[in-house]
């Protein structure tokens, strides 16, 4: 669906994007992570064609990018950084323009046939569908991102590119949207979205690549990232006792907490308490995504650190 190799952009002496091999699968729900100033939001802007490659390659829907982008872009969904609209129309009029530009659609009936019940469509998806004839300028932060969401939208794109998605909602609206999207994805739509929010990328996406320093230096299924590290987290009041039983087992403590190297947390559990031991709570050990994410990224441009 997105494919890079040896993806390179430069402005000048910096290199914003290095040497990229990107994969992004059909059905994919992919999110691209990484400090501030790591080039996510210029590899997004090379893909769209927004900006061109000093050197490299990028394939999106199977076709080059730039040379075919007249056949790409009716099928891309996108919304790159902060939204933009005519402030002094409303947001109907906004999509009505919108998709009264560019290329039609490949198949199926003209834009302006269905122009209207597709943007009724759109903002009812968003949340949108009470909105009244007031300004763009006039909206909330929150308002301005659902309706960038539904320009997005207004095409069943077969592939949403997301900057930020969720920028500016308040936890509902976080919820709703997670929610469309997962939706969205179920019904055949590609996901690629790039984001801050650790939490939102780990609760809907399937797969991560991670930026750091222009540079992809992690690209892995969710699931194999997550998998157990061989260690039962063990929350006991009666922890001296279980250090002494568990001999040699423990390999880290923290008051009441332990971590043990044990393959069966059912049956540390059972050993613990047929021994008397009182057990507070016990699970696998798992890796989350932002200790992943911090393992492999520097800090971001946007620090200014002391002298």
């Amino acid at each position: 669906m997105i494919a890079t190799r040896a993806l390179t952009k430069r402005y000048g002496r910096v290199t914003a994007v290095d040497a990229m091999d990107l994969e992004v699968r059909a059905g994919d729900r992919y999110g691209l992570l990484g400090p501030n100033g790591s080039g996510k939001t210029t590899l997004v802007r090379l893909l769209l064609g927004l900006v061109y490659a000093t050197s490299g390659e990028i394939s999106v829907l199977d076709q080059p990018v730039p040379a075919r982008l007249n056949a790409i872009l009716p099928q891309v969904g996108a919304l790159v950084e902060a939204p933009a609209a005519y402030g002094h129309l409303s947001g109907r009029a906004n999509l009505g323009l919108l998709d009264a530009a560019g290329p039609g659609p490949s198949s199926g009936p003209g834009p302006r046939r269905t122009r209207r019940a597709r943007i009724e469509e759109a903002l009812e998806r968003v949340g949108l569908s009470g909105i009244d004839r007031r300004p763009v300028k006039a909206y909330s932060l929150g308002m301005r991102q659902r309706l960038g969401l539904a320009a997005a939208l207004l095409r069943q794109p077969r592939l949403l590119v997301l900057d930020e998605p969720t920028n500016g909602l308040d936890p509902q609206g976080i919820r709703e949207i997670r929610d469309l999207l997962l939706e969205l994805n179920a019904a055949g739509t590609t996901l690629f979205l790039s984001s801050h929010l650790l939490t939102e990328v780990e609760q809907v996406c399937t797969r991560v690549g991670v930026v750091n320093q222009g540079r992809l230096v992690l690209q892995e299924d969710i699931a194999a990232l997550r998998a157990g590290t061989g260690l039962v987290r063990v929350s006991t009041p009666d922890a001296d006792r279980a250090v002494g039983l568990l001999d040699g087992r423990v390999t880290a403590r923290d008051g009441d907490l332990l971590m043990v190297r044990h393959d069966d947390p059912a049956a540390l559990n059972a050993l613990l308490v047929g021994q008397g031991l009182r057990v507070a709570e016990l699970g696998e050990a798992r890796r989350t995504l932002e200790e992943v994410v911090l393992e492999v990224t520097s800090a971001g441009s946007d620090r200014v650190a002391g002298g």
